[in-house]
């Protein structure tokens, strides 16, 4: 007997719980309404768009969290991970996409899953029946949205996101800016080149902080609030929290030396990374902002290095619907009003791109282990993604409830380590050592392929 499966969405999360339910031999659906209704930030109809930076940051395995989730969904058969090494760009320490090439590899591969089928159009109401997975993103449509709200009996939470803007290289004036990763990290001329360096003196970073400040923004529509998430703050909120909150954050002039004037050390400086495998685009690292379009211009044109500059995309401010999780999901990511309904990726409050398309991976399989009539257990809480869905379907405070990237302080404490900053990196490979070990056996445990 065929099971279907109707997924709502084709970004990171939905593109993951489709592979991973076709793969189980499940026919699964995938509603996307790009490209007939578009979105602010996205530009095309492709699966998998990443709309904000090309980052998926750190790679990093047995010392930081992020790193930890990237292990466990290639050995969980991850088709966003996959796609993302073989479109990846020179970063340093840290996974960077081509990004378009990316979005259409996705895309691609699902469209020839011989289970899967991509339907274009939006759906605006809650589904009664059938087995469902929403993972709409950020970005849920307003009568989506409300039909969630209504469903919920309450008001979805709501911040805003930033994203931040991409510099042609050829117009960046090189005899003031640089190529040098942070420490010199990296070996071969692709990695030299992965970031981008312009600096500032103290009386350029001051005049800087003044024009951030004074620039005109985006207001938001009457009866929002604007609550942002820390790791995504416009460049401008960052430096009204004080003038040097820059210098010691996306401007920090640390591990780099400028060749135009070794003997001098700058105040301060701006990061960009490459953007696409041409080496053709930047992006400003950390300057996601909600200055208004002419301003944007104005204020970053006074970087030295980008008075010329040429935008292939500015900044801008999106609002970012999730849902108050741990009130309304399971621990199986179902809707505890209506259980044939699953939520996935960053509605349900996860922030990242690797954090929603791991909870579109359990999602996934989650969905069609109970198709099946097999049982699966959440994975263990020690994991990058246990700790992940613990922490978002009653792990979090429900009132303070926020959007929350991995960490190690989601985990359960391993016994035996020092806190504090002597005895980290013995501790963070602890919690990756056994982070390993219960991973392998909970996918050892819940095999899914199809026969």
């Amino acid at each position: 007997m065929t099971i279907d499966l109707n997924i709502v969405g084709g970004g990171m999360a939905g593109s993951e719980a489709a592979w991973q339910a076709a793969r189980a031999g499940l026919r699964v659906t995938i509603h996307e309404m790009r490209p007939r209704t578009g979105t602010f930030a996205h530009r095309t109809g492709d699966l998998a768009e990443m709309v904000c930076s090309n980052s998926f940051r750190s790679d990093d395995d047995e010392q930081n969290a992020v790193g930890l989730l990237h292990w466990e969904m290639r050995r969980a058969g991850g088709l966003i991970m996959e796609m993302a090494d073989r479109h990846r760009l020179p970063a340093g320490g840290a996974l960077a996409v081509d990004r378009d090439p990316f979005a259409r590899a996705v895309t691609d591969r699902l469209r020839a899953h011989p289970n899967i089928t991509v339907k274009p159009g939006e759906v605006t109401t809650l589904p009664g029946e059938g087995r469902w997975i929403i993972a709409t993103g950020p970005l849920t449509s307003e009568g989506l949205g409300a039909a969630i709200a209504d469903e919920t009996g309450r008001d979805a939470l709501a911040f805003f996101d930033a994203i931040a803007p991409i510099v042609h290289f050829d117009s960046i004036d090189m005899s003031s800016a640089w190529f040098q990763s942070r420490y010199d990290k990296g070996e071969t001329e692709a990695e030299r080149t992965a970031y981008l360096n312009c600096p500032m003196d103290r009386d350029t970073y001051e005049a800087f902080i003044d024009a951030l400040i004074a620039a005109p923004k985006t207001e938001f529509h009457e009866g929002e609030t604007a609550t942002y998430f820390d790791g995504c703050l416009p460049i401008e909120v960052m430096a009204e929290r004080g003038r040097e909150t820059l210098r010691h954050g996306p401007m920090k002039p640390v591990g780099l030396t400028n060749p135009h004037q070794p003997d001098v050390k700058a105040h301060a400086i701006v990061q960009l990374r490459r953007d696409n495998a041409l080496g053709t685009l930047y992006n400003m690292v950390g300057f996601q902002t909600k200055m208004k379009y002419g301003a944007q211009v104005d204020v970053f044109k006074m970087i030295p290095g980008l008075q010329d500059a040429a935008f292939a995309r500015l900044g801008g401010i999106h609002r970012n619907t999730f849902l108050n999780a741990p009130t309304l999901l399971d621990a199986q990511l179902r809707l505890r009003s209506r259980p044939n309904i699953r939520f996935a990726g960053q509605i349900t409050g996860v922030e990242g791109y690797v954090e929603s398309a791991a909870m579109g991976l359990l999602a996934g399989r989650l969905a069609a282990a109970e198709a099946r009539g097999q049982t699966m257990p959440p994975p263990p809480p020690e994991t990058a993604t246990g700790a992940l869905v613990t922490h978002i379907t009653g792990g979090a405070e429900a009132k303070t409830f926020q959007p929350m990237n991995v960490n190690f302080g989601l985990f359960p404490p391993v016994e035996g380590f020092k806190s504090g900053r002597r005895g980290r990196r013995d501790r963070y490979q602890a919690y990756t050592d056994r982070a390993k070990a219960l991973w392998a056996e909970w996918l050892a445990q819940s095999a899914l392929d199809a026969a």
